[in-house]
């Protein structure tokens, strides 16, 4: 694996190698000294185009709990105020000496570019509304743990699934993994067109609420239009949001998991957001292990023993 910029392309194997080793890197970020050696003298940089704080201090966790250096790049204080082109700021990161790239931005594909023009690995930390594959790996992770697998489980991904790049992520390496997954959603959220995606899809989350072993909700992406198209945020907690009504309907083993930020009170209320079946934290804790996994593959580290 060169790269990791979608989970499109990803097999079955790929991702369960890939869990495995954040299930070794788990227990390493749980001893005392939470950290190996297996990427010193690498340097991995984060070049963040968008605000991000799970992603990015977790990328930057994972490097030096590897022991890798890390180079983080804020588009604020660079040359880009300036008018330096995207091309033009990578290669100079390039040049300074790095062994890796973390690379989030609003615009989809901007990591396949990023890619093209340096060699060395580059891992899609965003793009717009299109992909976010380590965010998908640590989902599967937790939702392996609690399960023991994904085979067979029905997974509901609900809320503004048309501007999400980790619906997108989700979806393929969550079939990948043998799950069943519905997206739910009002029509105005829904993807334009679902083909060769393999989901079913609602409009009516309380039709099939009681049918899921996994209720994954998606922030309403107001930056991306998404909060523009329903009359308001109580009518969309009202039909589409998980209050404590409904999760006193799920069925007693279900999770719920939400990739952050949460918007307490709109797609999640508070007192789900605090209930021991919602995994948020336990997705943060594993978020560090993934990457730490995603850097250790790309970047050829020796194994943890």
């Amino acid at each position: 694996m060169r790269h990791l910029l979608t989970t499109e392309t990803l097999d079955r194997a790929a991702i369960e190698s890939l869990l495995d080793s954040a299930d070794e890197f788990l227990d390493v970020l749980h001893r005392p000294i939470p950290k190996v050696p297996a990427l010193r003298g690498k340097t991995v940089a984060t070049l963040f185009f968008e605000p991000s704080t799970r992603t990015r201090m977790s990328f930057e966790k994972a490097a030096k709990a590897l022991s890798a250096d890390t180079m983080s790049f804020s588009p604020s204080t660079s040359s880009l105020k300036k008018g330096e082109s995207l091309k033009d700021t990578v290669l100079t990161i390039h040049a300074m000496g790095v062994d890796c790239m973390v690379v989030r931005h609003e615009a989809t594909g901007a990591a396949w570019r990023v890619a093209e023009w340096v060699d060395v690995p580059v891992i899609n930390g965003g793009d717009g509304a299109h992909q976010h594959p380590t965010q998908a790996l640590l989902d599967c992770l937790t939702i392996r743990q609690r399960f023991g697998g994904l085979d067979g489980l029905r997974i509901a991904i609900v809320g503004d699934v048309r501007h999400s790049r980790v619906a997108r992520s989700d979806v393929f390496a969550m079939a990948t993994l043998g799950a069943e997954i519905t997206l739910i959603a009002p029509p105005t959220l829904l993807p334009l067109d679902t083909t060769g995606w393999p989901v079913g899809t609602s409009c009516n989350l309380d039709d099939v609420l009681t049918e899921f072993d996994v209720v994954y909700l998606l922030r309403v992406q107001a930056e991306r239009g998404g909060a523009s198209v329903f009359p308001s945020n109580a009518e969309y907690r009202e039909r589409f949001g998980m209050t404590r009504e409904r999760m006193s309907r799920l069925k007693p083993d279900t999770v719920v998991l939400h990739p952050g930020p949460m918007i307490r009170g709109i797609e999640i209320d508070a007192a789900v957001a605090d209930d021991p079946r919602c995994l948020v934290l336990g997705q943060v804790t594993n978020g560090v292990a993934v990457r730490m996994s995603a850097l250790y593959h790309l970047m050829g580290g020796v194994p943890v023993e």
